[in-house]
């Protein structure tokens, strides 16, 4: 790809992020739009509607951009939580790498692949109609003693970055526990659920639950609430939610549009009545219908560490009887997991398994029509009759440097609610869990899809050979690397720069106000604070890190670019977190094992590179020396997985017990361990009421004897 075809792909983001951000400024002050770009401030009541107009509205301003600027992370963690301050701090991570890789890469690197003349030297003249190859490590010298300053940078980065990802690991577990500290007695931190619970004939699942664990924890225990399957109730309640909508709508209508004809006759019906008694039959229907129990329940205990102890340890001799794990927040939890049964639940593993195989495979033609427009003799082959029009500068120009990142980038905006779904419909019991299987399910899937895929250019027969012969993944890996340089910058300035922009501007989400506007007789609607959807966001961010890092010896001159996107996450998602995104669940930091396993594969896969290029260079010694650096990288990930990771996936017994002792002299506990009680009860056995029969208001939909407390 030529220099001028990533200008002119510079040039079109560039100002497209600069259209966004111009008209961000202008909309946010619109008090019609408040609910898209202030949501937050508005539920929380820190900003109000200003119907006086001002011509200051009109005016493009910055005002916003100190108020993200001076956020501190204290701040962030108060209000956002700490996946929050774990979020901002992967991005002032790679920042941290990526300011130092840059310092290296252009003012000693890129100097060096410049010098060189293996593939041609640089037209200095004419620098717009120079290939991207001549500015990567390709255009070094074959023995040239200078490739071994990229050895230097290799160990210089490698270490490094090991050393910020000991001190984040360290910081960001110390402030998992003094997070747990800070925070009130929570209802999880108490419980448990307790799966495959057995029952003898002639007793209910909720007395096995109380014989149980009255026996072998007497001490601890505390209640317990047994789970039910209540699909055809939520059912119900979601038809008599559309009913009651519909019946508010008809309320605001003309009073002729209240009437409807039915069949052939000329007889009109009251739609108001009509609509009402067909409220009050599915507010019957949903009372009558009976949910049966799941084997299921939440059980509580009196101490956190009591409800950990049972958490850890095996409860029956058969392993397959009380299966235990831990309870999500009760707003986390994912009620339909238990309206499925289990062998529903393991063909539903086994078809996630298989969609993503196909989903991969199937994301391969759109890598491959990108590759072939980044290809322009290829595109004459395919495309004959628009030869003519390729030939023009500004033409091909826009069709290998914008188009094929642009093209790319659509098709991935639709991965993330497909791998949401897909978890969803895997066996998980709490939102937060879906969420992060579906962040690790994007992340590896666009490392598969949009690194290897497009290097190898799509080829599926040639990805799998690669597999299958792993001696000479470094060699090819040296050789279709470093081509694709160009492409991936152009990807880092369309999907990166623009779409961090657009996340500002929040396209779609005003496309949908404007339609509600514009569809909608009122606008008295509750306004739906948004969270940030981490596993759109946070495989993107590890995803260009990736790039950074396998790029930062090869092609330095992506560090610029990818800087930029790194400057515009931080400030930008920063002000989003004070204006849009407020936390709906928390896992207190459980996503940076992902952020720090990815880094690693960052490492090793340049390090693979690292051998292949310095063998093709007919470099061997530099090629012999590398080897032992993935091999201590893996060692130093291995420290840290026995060192931090544990934090991550249980609270040490030394915290929980200061905690609960903490809570002996808090005279407020009796009173939390009465709500406990009925803290993890089924939204869909609430009580209701949408019809006019007052009576129904506390009438719940089980009543407590039923509810097998």
């Amino acid at each position: 790809m030529l220099v001028s075809a990533i200008l002119t792909s510079v040039g079109i983001n560039s100002a497209l992020c600069v259209l966004f951000v111009v008209l961000y400024s202008i909309l946010k002050k619109q008090p019609s739009y408040y609910e898209v770009y202030i949501p937050r401030l508005l539920t929380e009541g820190n900003s109000k509607r200003r119907s006086r107009f001002n011509l200051e509205r009109l005016i493009p301003s910055t005002g916003w951009l100190p108020k993200a600027w001076k956020l501190s992370e204290e701040e962030m963690l108060s209000s956002s939580g700490l996946d929050a301050v774990v979020y901002m701090r992967t991005i002032t991570f790679c920042l941290k790498v990526f300011s130092f890789a840059g310092i290296i890469g252009i003012f000693i690197l890129l100097p060096v692949n410049c010098s060189g003349t293996e593939l041609h030297q640089i037209d200095f003249e004419d620098l717009y109609s120079n290939s991207l190859d001549v500015f990567t490590i390709s255009n070094v010298n074959r023995g040239s003693k200078w490739l071994w300053i990229h050895f230097s940078s290799v160990y210089a980065i490698t270490i490094f970055i090991c050393y910020l990802l000991y001190h984040e690991y360290n910081y960001i577990s110390s402030k998992r526990i003094a997070y747990f500290y800070s925070s009130k007695p929570q209802p999880h931190q108490f419980t448990i659920l307790v799966r495959n619970i057995p029952v003898s004939a002639g007793s209910s699942v909720s007395d096995s639950v109380e014989s149980f664990f009255t026996e072998y924890y007497p001490t601890t225990y505390l209640s317990h609430i047994v789970v039910r399957r209540t699909s055809k109730v939520q059912s119900l309640i979601n038809d008599a939610k559309q009913l009651y909508r519909r019946l508010l709508h008809l309320q605001s209508e003309p009073s002729e549009q209240k009437y409807k004809q039915v069949g052939l006759s000329e007889k009109k019906v009251d739609l108001l009545d009509h609509y009402g008694k067909r409220l009050e039959d599915l507010e019957q229907n949903a009372r009558l219908e009976q949910s049966e129990d799941t084997h299921a329940a939440f059980v509580s205990f009196k101490t956190r560490y009591g409800a950990s102890t049972v958490f850890h340890l095996q409860q029956s001799t058969n392993p397959t009887h009380w299966l235990t794990e831990e309870a999500p927040q009760p707003n986390d939890v994912f009620w339909p997991f238990f309206s499925s049964s289990f062998m529903g639940r393991w063909i539903s593993k086994l078809l996630v398994v298989v969609a993503c195989i196909l989903l991969t495979i199937l994301f391969l033609i759109p890598v491959v029509v990108v590759q072939g427009l980044t290809n322009l003799s290829q595109l004459e082959v395919w495309f004959p009759f628009l030869k003519s029009i390729l030939t023009l500068a500004f033409v091909s120009q826009i069709v290998t440097g914008y188009l094929p990142s642009l093209i790319l980038m659509l098709f991935l905006k639709i991965v993330p609610p497909i791998m949401e779904f897909l978890s969803s419909i895997q066996g998980y019991i709490s939102h937060s869990e879906i969420e992060r299987s579906a962040c690790n399910k994007v992340l590896w899937f666009t490392v598969w899809n949009i690194f290897f895929a497009t290097v190898f250019s799509g080829s599926v027969l040639n990805q799998i050979s690669i597999v299958l012969d792993p001696k000479n993944i470094p060699t090819k890996l040296a050789v279709v690397v470093p081509a694709q340089a160009s492409f991936f910058i152009a990807y880092v300035v369309t999907s990166g720069w623009t779409s961090t922009s657009s996340e500002l501007f929040r396209i779609i989400p005003l496309i949908c106000s404007l339609m509600t506007k514009c569809c909608a007789e009122s606008t008295d609607d509750e306004i739906e604070v948004p969270s940030i959807p981490y596993h759109r966001d946070i495989p993107r961010i590890l995803f260009f890190g990736l790039l950074g890092i396998a790029y930062f010896f090869l092609a330095p001159v992506i560090l610029p670019f990818l800087l930029v996107y790194f400057c515009l996450a931080y400030i930008i998602f920063r002000n989003q977190f004070i204006n849009v995104y407020a936390p709906k669940h928390e896992t207190a930091g459980k996503f940076w094992p992902i952020v720090h396993n990815l880094v690693i594969f960052s490492l090793v896969l340049m390090h693979a590179i690292a051998v292949g290029i310095f063998s093709l260079k007919k470099l061997s010694l530099a090629s012999t020396l590398v080897l032992p650096l993935p091999v201590l990288t893996l060692l130093f990930n291995e420290y840290c997985r026995k060192r931090f990771l544990p934090i991550f996936t249980a609270y040490p017994a030394e915290i929980l017990i200061k905690k609960d002792r903490e809570d002996q002299n808090d005279a407020t506990m009796s009173e939390f361990f009465d709500k406990l009680a009925t803290t993890y009860q089924d939204p869909a056995l609430m009580p209701i009421q949408y019809s006019a029969d007052s009576e129904s208001l506390n009438r719940p939909l089980i009543s407590s004897a039923e509810m097998s407390m």
